[in-house]
């Protein structure tokens, strides 16, 4: 039996990827397009493994998608594949809509049509997950309910209306066509091979270089925070007993404004890798301009999933934040060989000083 995971060189994907692999024989066929954010070299431990099989390709080509299928015979698809930052959505929101909805569209004929033809017993247990966001049900007040797979879909920035549309088209393919799909809708994951463009890292990274922490706004926005392995063991999970055509949640129970993350980053790289003059890293943050419609919180309702699945996160934030920061002060080349030029263009543009 074998997988097909997309989008398996980027944060997420290559995490399962990994993570997948060190815990079963079954193969995986990994097929990325390689945009920025994703990098071969978080895969190097697998160069070799005849267990992992990597395809550079887009979700959307609907001939290579549909030639992997034949080839491989996958018994499910995962789909990670996306554009995933809002900020970049802001500035160029035509590529997330090619990858997000029109790639997740093209992904689907393609699996649909490679279901169909299977024998029945293979179309029976054939599994489709599709990887969202918990920013597709929008922006929540400081005391409201945190989000419930019932909760209305009102994305507010082109990445998550993208989203947004996308799990639309994997429910409708589901009710219309009877395709056995599967969703996730995930809270802020962190951990190891994190593009530096997230918060997280680009604080850590930051912070080493002895550069400006910018901070959104006031740094009180919130958010949940769900390390990267407890998604894929959530992802597992769901693929294995989730119900057909069900959303589940994914949270790590950890709502934290902004502000806190960056001065518990600061507190650990202080603790982990003092500076020489003894000055501490927290004198580095910057408050920086909000960005445009910055959603004031998010909050996941991971109850559905340890009700009916039985899962819940192994860490803890304060286990994950300082597994975190050790990765990344053990890493430097990793670290040194994603930051290209581009990435350092954008990262000047981006952060305007107040």
């Amino acid at each position: 039996m074998t997988i097909l995971v997309t989008g398996g060189a980027g944060f997420i994907g290559a995490n399962f990827v990994l993570d997948w692999l060190a815990q079963s024989s079954e193969p995986v066929i990994n097929l990325d397009k390689l945009t920025y954010a994703g990098n071969l070299e978080t895969l190097a431990s697998l160069q070799g493994d005849v267990r992992h099989v990597f395809v550079q390709g887009d979700i959307g080509d609907g001939v290579q998608v549909s030639g992997l299928l034949e080839k491989h015979q996958p018994r499910a698809v995962i789909n990670f594949a996306a554009e995933s930052h809002v900020d970049r959505s802001i500035h160029s929101p035509g590529d997330f809509i090619q990858t997000n909805i029109v790639g997740t569209f093209g992904l689907l004929e393609s699996v649909r049509a490679y279901w169909g033809g299977l024998a029945p017993e293979a179309k029976a247990a054939f599994r489709l997950l599709h990887v969202s966001t918990d920013e597709v049900y929008g922006s929540l007040g400081s005391g409201d309910a945190a989000f419930s797979e019932t909760h209305r879909y009102e994305p507010n920035s082109p990445y998550s209306a993208s989203k947004a549309a996308s799990d639309h088209l994997v429910r409708a393919y589901h009710h219309t066509y009877g395709l056995p799909v599967l969703t996730t809708n995930c809270s802020n994951n962190y951990g190891p091979y994190h593009f530096p463009e997230k918060l997280i890292p680009l604080m850590i990274v930051n912070a080493l270089a002895g550069k400006p922490l910018p901070v959104y706004g006031d740094g009180m926005q919130v958010r949940d925070w769900l390390y990267v392995k407890d998604h894929c063991s959530a992802i597992r999970q769901v693929l294995q007993a989730g119900r057909l055509g069900e959303v589940y949640n994914v949270g790590g129970w950890n709502e934290k404004p902004n502000i806190e993350i960056v001065k518990t980053v600061c507190a650990l790289l202080d603790e982990l890798r003092p500076k020489a003059d003894g000055s501490f890293y927290s004198t580095q943050i910057s408050y920086v301009k909000d960005r445009p419609g910055h959603d004031r919180r998010y909050a996941i309702d991971a109850s559905k999933i340890e009700r009916e699945l039985g899962w819940r996160p192994a860490e803890t934030f304060e286990s994950g934040i300082r597994k975190t920061v050790q990765w990344y002060l053990a890493n430097p080349d990793w670290m040194a060989n994603v930051q290209s030029g581009a990435y350092r263009d954008w990262v000047l543009t981006q952060y305007v000083a107040t």
